[in-house]
């Protein structure tokens, strides 16, 4: 059976903001007739510019949906009204037995889309394990020959001196990234593209270059030696250089608060993070959600809320992504936020979380009772006792939850959530002490 999402949660799945704010003025009953629901769809006809109505069913399984309008969007926003027209007025969707003609012919090949692409995102169990030994090996091979090739190009960096490198541009390493996607090592490729942007960038550059020179190296050297690395850290490298993750760390059931949810996207692939907080086990986990092609990423979760199921960590050091096993249910009212300590705690979980994973960009840790206050070079979380401080990201300090979190403050200790980094702290969610099971969101 279907999910009935949330409002929230159906905005969550609009590809764009045109899409989002198209649809919020569809999900009214009188711009709907024939609405109806069998639990596992949802289906209507909504009045268009043309002579006849578009006809919209969705799957609520995936969900997917299918409409007659000309918009290439998925979902589009008739479907997004309709999901929103069936999250707030359950009576203009009445059950039914089944659903029209029209509709059941479309859902078979919505479902088994749904299903064959869950398959893929889940790397589904290959009908021929020999086969599949085989194109592991020559894709570790052709990773192999790819990292001994950026290991050549970092050598004439160096040996060059990194002064030279911002006389060449850009294009000799868009050349090797594209080398390093012809040997299906995307993680490298990336690192590739990153070093091309540094040169240039701004003051101390070629510091920063000579850092994620670095770190390059030493993800090519344990790719190298990754025979010899222990399994976590082996396992993260596979990850880090851009082989799939898989689930395979033991499942665990819990109570979860939807810490944080937000979308970054490079033009032609959307990732969405979700960071939940076990209020049982204490556990911190990470979902991965993914859209491509104008796609917004199908899961979506309000900060705020506590879902309950199980979930299962991926292979690696730190452990922090899972997977569900099934579907998050809502459970339960608000609950309070993680135990939050003082900087120098995130520190040195920081500083813990990099010795198992080097290229670790950040890591999640809760602040109890800080303060934001403006310090010389910019904005800063302090200790209430002004021991120790961390200065908020760049991006941060000038974002709308910057001055949320100033208001809910007022001055006094908080509590807050976010991701704690060698550039500084962004935060994501805060608590007051007045009403410390409210979540406030920072994004």
């Amino acid at each position: 059976m279907g999910v009935r999402r949330t409002a929230e949660q159906v905005l969550a799945l609009a590809p764009d903001e045109a899409s989002r704010r198209a649809g919020s003025g569809l999900g009214t009953a009188r711009s709907w007739s024939g609405a109806g629901t069998d639990g596992g769809a949802v289906w209507g006809r909504c009045e268009g510019d043309g002579p006849m109505p578009y006809r919209t069913v969705v799957d609520t399984t995936g969900p997917a949906c299918s409409c007659t309008c000309p918009s290439r969007k998925s979902p589009c926003e008739h479907a997004l009204g309709l999901l929103l027209l069936w999250a707030a007025d359950e009576a203009a969707v009445p059950a039914a037995d089944g659903p029209p003609d029209w509709a059941a012919d479309r859902l078979p090949a919505l479902r088994a889309g749904a299903a064959g692409a869950a398959r893929r995102a889940e790397g589904g169990a290959p009908a021929d394990p020999e086969a599949a030994r085989r194109r592991a090996e020559r894709r570790a091979a052709r990773v192999t020959a790819g990292a001994e090739e950026l290991e050549r190009r970092l050598a004439d960096l160096v040996r060059g001196g990194l002064a030279a490198a911002g006389q060449r541009g850009y294009g000799p390493w868009e050349e090797t990234a594209a080398r390093m996607v012809d040997a299906q090592a995307p993680g490298l490729a990336g690192r590739a593209r990153e070093l091309g942007a540094i040169p240039g960038s701004g003051p101390g550059w070629p510091v920063r270059l000579l850092e994620e020179c670095a770190l390059t190296h030493l993800l090519d050297r344990a790719w190298l030696a990754g025979d010899r690395l222990p399994a976590g850290l082996a396992a993260t490298v596979r990850t880090r250089v851009g082989l799939p993750s898989v689930p395979g760390g033991t499942a665990g059931r819990d109570r979860w608060l939807v810490l944080a949810q937000y979308d970054t996207g490079d033009g032609r692939l959307t990732t969405r993070r979700i960071w939940l907080h076990g209020t049982d086990s204490g556990r911190t986990a990470l979902l991965l959600s993914f859209g491509a092609g104008g796609r917004a990423p199908a899961l979506a979760l309000p900060v705020g809320a506590v879902v309950a199921g199980e979930l299962t960590p991926h292979a690696g050091a730190g452990q922090l992504r899972a997977e569900p096993g099934e579907p998050l249910v809502p459970v339960g009212g608000p609950a309070g936020p993680p135990p939050g300590g003082p900087v120098g705690a995130a520190l040195d979980a920081y500083g813990r979380a990099l010795r198992e994973d080097p290229w670790l960009d950040s890591w999640p840790v809760t602040l109890g009772r800080v303060v934001p206050a403006r310090a010389e070079y910019g904005w800063q979380l302090a200790d209430a006792d002004g021991r120790e401080a961390l200065p908020l990201t760049g991006a941060d300090r000038a974002r709308p939850g910057l001055w949320r979190l100033l208001a809910l403050s007022g001055g006094a200790p908080v509590t807050v959530f976010g991701e704690c980094g060698h550039r500084g702290f962004t935060p994501l969610a805060a608590w007051s002490p007045d009403l410390p099971a409210e979540t406030v969101p920072l994004l």
